[in-house]
């Protein structure tokens, strides 16, 4: 058995800059990776099977994204059956990639696991097939992204050392939802350039679009990061279209007990 663990990622700061002729959005932000993680496993066995573990995913499983990126490469390459197991711990709907997070690292399992030597341009050519983020994950290093969250350029954005507290209430939003209620505008900043800014200025500068119509709808999302801010942190967001949202702070805070329940992950960022 082998078994890699897939991490989540943030937004920092989401501009929809644009309505798209086939119907998307253009957007721009700043994909960050952060170490809340999944954990994937997979292992020979007489017939394909697949296990999930942990948060509870309904739906057949081969809507899944990891059965989705096994028969990608089952279609190019002759692969023995295997059996796949899938602890979940990054919630889902919550705007920080954990299923495109998944599908990716399921593809660079099986080119490892199998010696496929399969190029990091090619998983990402088979990731991008899954979700316009999952390739993200296959580098997993700090991007500028821009078009519908599909065109990286990298960024030299750094979090080392900060502490990070991440937040998802009991609360579905609905991503085709939130970007009904969102009218596109020009980015207030250009998020490629956040590099310029101290993570201290970022709260006049760096914002979420999403969070206007997301906090009308959802107030209890929009108090989560007042309540953020009132702990201390420097700088607090939802994450992509909700409803996690996460604070960042140069020291472990005090939060207050009502958000403690909520709390889906919290530590210092390597």
């Amino acid at each position: 058995m082998i078994t890699y663990y897939p991490n989540a990622k943030i937004n920092l700061g989401l501009s929809i800059v644009g309505k798209r002729p086939d119907g998307y959005h253009n957007i721009e932000t700043i994909f960050y990776p952060i170490p809340l993680c999944d954990s994937l496993s997979i292992e020979l066995a007489q017939t394909n099977g697949f296990k999930i573990h942990g948060i509870a995913i309904d739906g057949n499983i081969e809507d899944n994204l990891v059965m989705k990126a096994y028969r990608l490469i089952e279609k190019d390459y002759k692969i023995p059956p295997i059996s796949i197991i899938l602890e979940k711990k990054i919630p889902f709907g919550a705007g920080l990639g954990g299923g495109s997070s998944d599908a990716a690292y399921m593809l660079r399992l099986l080119s490892d696991y199998f010696k496929l030597s399969i190029s990091n341009d090619q998983l990402e050519h088979y990731s991008s097939t899954l979700g316009a983020d999952c390739p993200f994950f296959i580098k997993n290093e700090a991007v500028f992204a821009s078009g519908i969250g599909n065109i990286f350029e990298s960024s030299s954005i750094s979090l080392k050392g900060y502490y990070m507290v991440l937040i998802k209430p009991n609360v579905a939003v609905s991503t085709a939802d939130a970007y009904r209620m969102v009218v596109p505008a020009k980015a207030s900043f250009d998020l490629s350039q956040l590099q310029s800014l101290s993570i201290d200025q970022w709260r006049k500068f760096i914002f979420n679009d999403f969070e206007s119509s997301v906090f009308t709808k959802y107030p209890l999302i929009a108090s989560i990061k007042e309540d953020l801010y009132a702990s201390g942190a420097i700088y607090a967001s939802m994450s992509g279209s909700g409803s996690t949202v996460f604070g960042i702070y140069k020291k472990a805070p005090n939060i207050t007990s009502m958000l403690q329940s909520d709390i889906v992950w919290q530590g210092i960022l390597s």
